[in-house]
This record gives structure tokens, sequence and C-alpha cells, in this order.
């Protein structure tokens, strides 16, 4: 099953290893682009499921909004069957969500909307 992986700090890595562990193909992860830190804010450091997933050799993109046409048709193109979302941190759109062929499914670690 073809899978695009939604993901960024570090409660999102087990889930992205799980993928993989289970020989899913997963075609991408989308994270939040790399934040700038230190007194200069000139370094640039990825998100946790950003270092995992070069290590795994899986393609990252990072859009800065998961909502632009450009974004979309990347996604399009890599015709997943399904979308998981583990704490990506962007609320994704109705076009977005009906990309993959069997949906999205999101990961959250508290109820929702009650505790959203």
């Amino acid at each position: 099953m073809r899978v695009v992986f939604f993901g960024t700090p570090e409660f999102a890595v087990p889930s992205l290893e799980a993928l993989l562990g289970e020989g899913f193909d997963v075609a991408a992860v989308v994270t939040r682009p790399d934040k700038p830190q230190g007194r200069s804010r000139s370094t640039l450091v990825p998100s946790p499921v950003k270092a995992a997933a070069l290590e795994e050799d899986v393609p990252v993109l990072q859009p800065e909004r998961p909502s632009t046409p450009e974004f979309l048709e990347e996604i399009r193109r890599l015709a997943p069957d399904v979308g998981v979302v583990v704490a990506y941190g962007h609320l994704l759109k109705p076009e977005l969500l009906a990309i993959p062929k069997r949906g999205m499914v999101n990961v959250h670690p508290s109820l929702l909307p009650e505790l959203r």
C-alpha cells in the first residue's frame, strides 16, 4: 500500500518507523519546514520526522502551506492509497484529504474534538 506520511515532532517518529518496518511503501514524508535556532537564528534544524525519513531514504516535502496548487499536484503525482497524519501541525483542507484513494488516517494523542 502506497502511503504519504504527514508528521513533524518526535511523537510522530514511531508511527513512521512502524509503517516502514511493516513494509508499507512510504512514497513521501510531509513535514514542517526546518526551524531556525540559536542566538542568531541562522542554524536550520530539521524536524525529528525529517531526520527519520532521511535516514531511511524517504523523500521529504516541506511546504510552507499544504494547500497550494503546486503542493496538491505533487501529492497527486505520488498517487497515494492512503495518507497518515500524526501531529503534523497544519489543518488539512478537503482538497488534500480527497487525494488518497482510500482516504486519510489521523493519529492523535488525545480525544478529539474534546481536547483539541
